[in-house]
């Protein structure tokens, strides 16, 4: 063993930088005498060792191989080449002088690192190629420094039986100005409900028109759900040119900057002595449309006959000319085929918005109104 005379760390010997520290050992220290079992009085004559070995002097043993203390054990192969007692010299044939041994250490035999198995984790050094165990700071071979190697290496995933988690899917709301162009985009957190409203922040902080939890998202099946969170001002989703909306007595819609919902006609009861109470026939009218001047409150009203109404600016049974973002021609409400009563946008500028009122499917690219915020869903 070499020890190191930076750090005290004891090394092999066929190291040449110190696992301890990576400091470069001495080079003129070698490894430690093997220590033998030789009794102190000596081995006994021939014939009496286990196994026929041979206990020779240092009078009689070969030049090279002695063990330390002056004795050395030949096999009997060996035993027979020596001259018997009495016996003239033999003059020994000439033989190949021996390679050096290599150097061994007195713990275990020396084995170069490049021919010992990979162990499992080992680092190979970047810089001469040796393995290394995974507990060595520095090269045992060249001393480069294996910590940022360490450091620069990506950790083993554990080990689970548990089903790897489902990729979710990015989602993110695009804001729109009023002239259609993009205004920013804020990315919904990583979460299979995410809840926005004025106590979320960032871009919705500032809009005083919206709740402070307003709507939800939810994933759900490789689809994303959008819920009213019971909001003071409503969600709204924007409808496609003409494709008819469905609509039931007390839905609301938004064209323009006017707030409409669409109510049932109710004849109203008589009085308290049984008096029937006069009014305008309403035979043939589906409903009305009332504009909502606030929460519980309604401006005017108009009745819904059986064969539909146009709203615009211009054109149409029901004109807003004061409202420029009101289209010429902007909306229809008519009855279909199976009874049900519908909302259409015909083409309109700005877009015919209607509230939700359960929860919706969002396909990307389908348009918000929240607040006074327009909002492109895209996942």
């Amino acid at each position: 063993m070499i020890t190191c005379p930076k750090c005290g760390k004891e090394n092999q010997d066929h190291y040449k930088f110190c696992l301890g520290c990576g400091a470069e050992l001495p080079r003129e220290q070698v490894p430690r005498p093997f220590a033998t079992q030789t009794p102190p009085h000596g081995m006994p004559a021939v014939g009496g060792l286990a196994g026929g070995t041979l206990a020779v002097s240092p009078s009689n043993a070969p030049p090279q191989g002695g063990l330390p203390g002056g004795t050395a054990v030949l096999s009997p192969s060996a035993a027979q080449a020596l001259p018997q007692a009495g016996a003239p010299p033999a003059t020994p044939p000439p033989v190949a002088a021996a390679a050096p041994a290599p150097q061994t250490s007195p713990i275990a035999p020396a084995i170069r690192p490049s021919a010992a198995p990979a162990a499992a984790g080992s680092l190979d050094c970047p810089q001469c190629g040796q393995q290394n165990p995974p507990a060595n700071r520095f090269c045992a071979s060249c001393g480069y420094n294996l910590a940022s190697l360490k450091s620069a290496r990506p950790a083993a995933a554990p080990v689970s039986d548990a089903p790897a988690p489902a990729t979710v899917m990015a989602l993110a709301l695009t804001a729109l100005r009023a002239d259609g162009s993009e205004a920013g985009t804020f990315r919904l957190p990583d979460a299979q409900v995410v809840s926005i409203g004025r106590d979320t922040g960032s871009i919705f902080a500032g809009d005083s028109y919206l709740s402070p939890r307003h709507a939800s998202f939810t994933r759900r099946d490789g689809k994303v759900l959008l819920k009213d969170e019971d909001s003071l001002n409503g969600v709204y989703v924007k409808l496609k040119p003409n494709t008819p909306w469905p609509i039931v007595f007390g839905d609301i819609f938004r064209i323009g900057q006017e707030i409409i919902r669409f109510e049932e006609l109710k004849a109203l009861p008589p009085s308290a002595e049984g008096v029937q109470r006069f009014g305008s026939p309403a035979k043939g009218y589906i409903g009305r449309l009332a504009l909502v001047v606030g929460r519980d409150t309604t401006g005017n009203a108009y009745l819904v006959p059986a064969q539909g109404i146009h709203c615009g600016r211009e054109r149409g049974d029901i004109l807003f000319s004061e409202d420029g973002y009101v289209s010429g021609l902007h909306c229809r409400i008519f009855k279909g085929d199976d009874g049900r009563v519908y909302l259409m946008d015909i083409g309109s500028s700005n877009g015919t918005f209607v509230r939700l009122r359960a929860e919706q499917t969002l396909i990307p690219g389908d348009i918000l109104l929240m607040g006074q915020q327009l909002f492109r869903v895209d996942y």
